[in-house]
């Protein structure tokens, strides 16, 4: 098969994929097993191994998403609902003061993003942002682009949220390093985005609090009052801490620069995602939960609704492992890799434009993540990357899927909708700092890649 009609297998399922979505309004998991059979038939694959292939996909990218995921989703859940992410963005208010109010609001979006979905973190925090906007006069962009930055940053860049984390499985990516280097990048990036762009546009584009704000409350936070900012850090911080402690002890195990021990295996068993989500989920529930008076009725309801949106993106990001394993066994794959590996073309470049593609096409940023790393994946035996290289493939996917948000994604609607825009706003604000998270994202993973020997 020559590399032009695998060009063009390739492409018309990319728009089959994109068609199911937009035109048709077929769920994303069922467009992409389609999209998955269509292209192994015009590989010329026998129905029978299709069929086999997506047994394998679905298989093995679930056994290690799912139970990630779903963690994750309880974790994100119980802090949640404790109140901590309030907690979190009042002890920085007040550390920071009301004069540099903006950074506070970055760094509460980027901690309070790791464990909480996005939507989720902006719709507990938006009445911090109407009451600075209230109490200085100034617009809410200036306080709400740091806010929004910090939480889009780390919902794309750093697990265990689960776009990064779908990404890292399918492609092999070591998941220390992925959350290693997405923390040195990402902050950065969300520096630019958030108060340094947040100050511009805001100059520009007056938007006024609205007059009246409700809000409901958990009966457990008004009963207990909010955690501490030190509980909350720590709770959020314990997963990331184990799994990274992990991967440098292999390495070092590995290098000859650690023996291996009992204590060793410990720690690298503790710092397994599986490991270190199921100590982060228990501590959550033991010290946000039970200790503050939460029943073990209502902890296990919350478990239930964490575990619905989770559901959703745990089969999508199956499908995506069925596109990779087709095509890996139509042999797609490795002709794309080698005549990828006959250019110039940096990986990293190419995983992102992939994504950028697909997120400016169909709108969702986790779609295009998955879809982008089920196409790349196949293609990345030919370079021979690290692991850090791995970790950074994973972050140019994460940017290229974050870029230009505009009218076919749902968060251009959520941020439009609380921060009372127009659509001309929401694109000069919105829109501009998600491709700005995107841009910062490519040039600054190329710079790691070439400071990284």
């Amino acid at each position: 098969m020559s590399v032009s009609s695998i060009i063009l297998i390739v492409a018309a399922g990319v728009a089959l994929l994109l068609l199911l979505v937009l035109k048709v309004r077929i769920n994303a998991f069922i467009s992409l097993l389609i999209t998955a059979i269509f292209v192994g038939i015009l590989a010329g694959m026998p129905l029978r191994e299709v069929t086999a292939a997506i047994q394998k996909g679905m298989g093995e990218t679930l056994g290690f998403i799912a139970v990630v995921v779903g963690l994750g989703a309880i974790f994100g859940q119980i802090l949640e609902s404790s109140g901590g992410a309030h907690a979190l963005a009042n002890s920085l208010l007040r550390k920071f003061g009301q004069g540099r109010a903006s950074w506070a609001m970055l760094f509460t979006g980027f901690i309070v993003a790791i464990p909480v979905f996005f939507d989720v973190g902006l719709i507990i925090l938006i009445p911090l942002i109407y009451a600075l906007g209230r109490d200085t006069g100034k617009s809410l962009l200036y306080y709400g682009i740091p806010l929004l930055a910090g939480l889009a940053v780390a919902h794309s860049f750093i697990p265990p949220t689960p776009g990064p984390v779908a990404v890292s499985e399918i492609i092999g990516a070591d998941l220390g390093w992925v959350i290693l280097l997405g923390l040195m990048l990402g902050l950065p990036t969300a520096v630019i985005a958030g108060p340094l762009f947040g100050r511009f546009i805001a100059g520009r584009i007056k938007i006024d609090p609205p007059d009246a704000v409700t809000g409901e409350s958990d009966d457990e936070t008004s009963r207990n009052g909010l955690p501490s900012f030190r509980l909350i850090f720590i709770l959020i911080i314990t997963p990331l801490m184990l799994i990274v402690i992990s991967t440098i002890s292999a390495i070092l195990i590995r290098n000859g620069g650690l023996a291996s021990s009992m204590v060793t295996d410990i720690l690298i068993f503790a710092g397994h995602p599986f490991s270190a989500l199921i100590i982060a989920t228990l501590l959550a529930i033991w010290l946000l939960g039970i200790r503050r008076g939460m029943s073990r009725d209502r902890i296990m309801i919350l478990s239930t609704k964490a575990l619905g949106p989770a559901g959703i993106i745990i089969l999508v990001t199956g499908a995506g492992g069925v596109l990779k394993e087709v095509l890996v066994q139509s042999g797609i794959g490795t002709t794309l890799a080698d005549s990828v590996a006959g250019t110039a073309l940096s990986p990293i470049v190419l995983a992102w434009v992939v994504a950028a593609l697909v997120r400016i096409t169909q709108g969702s940023a986790t779609v295009a993540m998955i879809t982008a790393a089920g196409i790349v994946a196949p293609m990345l035996s030919v370079f021979a990357l690290d692991a850090p290289h791995m970790a950074l493939i994973v972050i140019a996917i994460s940017s290229g899927a974050t870029i230009a948000s505009h009218v076919n994604d749902s968060g251009f609607w959520l941020v439009s909708k609380y921060f009372g825009m127009n659509e001309k706003q929401t694109l000069q604000s919105w829109t501009v700092m998600e491709t700005i998270i995107s841009v910062c994202g490519l040039l600054f993973t190329l710079t790691a890649s070439l400071i990284i020997r």
